[in-house]
């Protein structure tokens, strides 16, 4: 039995990896939940799961959530807030495994925390490799503590890793769908609306991630994430869309060799990887997760237009060079998103901000958490800056 640590539970990984639990109890079972906001998600979990251990967001939130269990009558959860309490879940003695999936740096002091105290990771929190991956990546090597990628791409990686050696890998293959705006014509990219923008042809998820998706900017994050986790150089992470969404990821060996990960398009499986792992179970009792190849049957791939998305030429850029750069593209991104979703920035604003945060970002590498918040909380401010500045030219 694995007792497991949720961060982000009330989100679209961490209610996946709670369906997972509902379906194998006599393997996982989750001890600490870290939810955000939203006090009805989980006061509903603490009544099904029992956790020893919950955060939420803020003390007033908390305040609510324990007087809520007080009334019906719920005793022995032990309920805490704010990052302190992210990072009391994350350290629990008891836990033995760590599912990060708080979206944005505030999920980053906890896995950070969760390494340092020796717990094994599935990682679905694409920031904190982007904006601090050398720093965790050193720390789990010094642990001695396995970072398993629940991200689709990544867990797909892995999984091809297992044919054959590190050194003999030629490179690896991302696959990206594309997202909405494919096939759209670069004139029209200046029109694109949130709306529009947030019709992910293939997943649900949140929506920074779904405009990340547009932007292909979730696909830059992921080679920067790719060459952390595996040990890769920029150029041997390559990028291909991939419309149908089948193929998860490529890795492509000296010898010519390319083994594909295929699978549903469903977050349960990676997660379920993740947590077996080195063990792969039968996935029965969690129906859906079978794949018919009888549907397979066409597979495309081309190469992305970099001048259509030039949020990827931003991320191997920022991948190239590393530290503060890579910590800029994150908090620049998530500020210009914010900016588009909320009609202050045209669609092409995105990474118009973003390159212009990379340009006034001075070079350098954190040798701690809290320079990599420092870090960020300067990116996010010049981002800011850039946009008020836009918006006051144009009235």
């Amino acid at each position: 039995m694995k007792k497991l640590a949720i961060l982000g539970s009330t989100g679209s990984i961490g209610t996946s990896t709670l369906s997972i639990c509902e379906s194998f109890p006599d393997r996982y079972q989750p001890i600490a939940l870290a939810a955000g906001q939203n006090v009805d998600v989980a006061f509903a979990q603490c009544q099904r799961w029992r956790p020893q251990v919950i955060s939420i967001a803020t003390e007033q939130l908390a305040a609510q959530l324990e007087q809520r269990l007080k009334t019906e009558g719920i005793t022995g959860i032990e309920v805490v807030y704010g990052t302190a309490g992210t990072v009391h879940v994350a350290t629990l003695p008891e836990v033995d495994f760590v599912v990060s999936a708080i979206v944005g740096v505030a999920g980053l002091e906890a896995t950070y925390a969760a390494v340092q105290a020796g717990k094994t990771i599935g990682l679905a929190n694409k920031e904190c490799l982007v904006a601090a991956g050398e720093l965790i990546i050193a720390a789990a090597q010094q642990n001695n503590v396995a970072l398993l990628p629940i991200d689709s791409e990544h867990n797909a990686v892995h999984q091809c890793m297992r044919g054959g050696q590190a050194r003999e890998v030629q490179q690896v293959w991302l696959t990206a769908s594309g997202g909405p705006f494919r096939n759209t014509p670069l004139a029209d990219f200046e029109h694109i609306t949130p709306a529009q923008a947030l019709k992910h042809p293939t997943w649900v998820m949140g929506q920074r991630i779904t405009i990340d998706s547009a932007t292909m900017m979730n696909k830059g994050f992921e080679v920067i994430e790719a060459c952390r986790l595996f040990s890769l150089p920029p150029s041997q992470v390559r990028v291909t869309i991939h419309p149908q969404s089948t193929v998860h990821s490529m890795v492509e060996f000296i010898d010519g060799s390319i083994l594909a990960q295929i699978s549903v398009t469903d977050m349960r499986l990676p997660i379920l990887y993740a947590l077996a792992y080195p063990e792969r179970v039968d996935a029965t009792p969690a129906p859906g997760l079978k794949f018919d190849l009888a549907t397979l049957s066409q597979l495309d791939f081309s190469a992305p237009d970099l001048n259509r998305f030039p949020c990827l030429r931003l991320a191997y850029e920022a991948a190239a060079t590393g530290g503060n750069a890579c910590i800029a593209l994150n908090a620049a991104d998530e500020i210009a998103v914010a900016a588009f979703l909320e009609g202050r920035i045209p669609f092409l604003g995105i990474p118009r901000t973003i390159e212009q945060v990379l340009s006034e970002t001075p070079a350098g590498h954190p040798s701690s958490i809290n320079e990599v918040l420092d870090a960020d909380l300067a990116a996010r401010a010049t981002a800011r800056n850039l946009i008020a500045s836009q918006l006051a030219g144009v009235r």
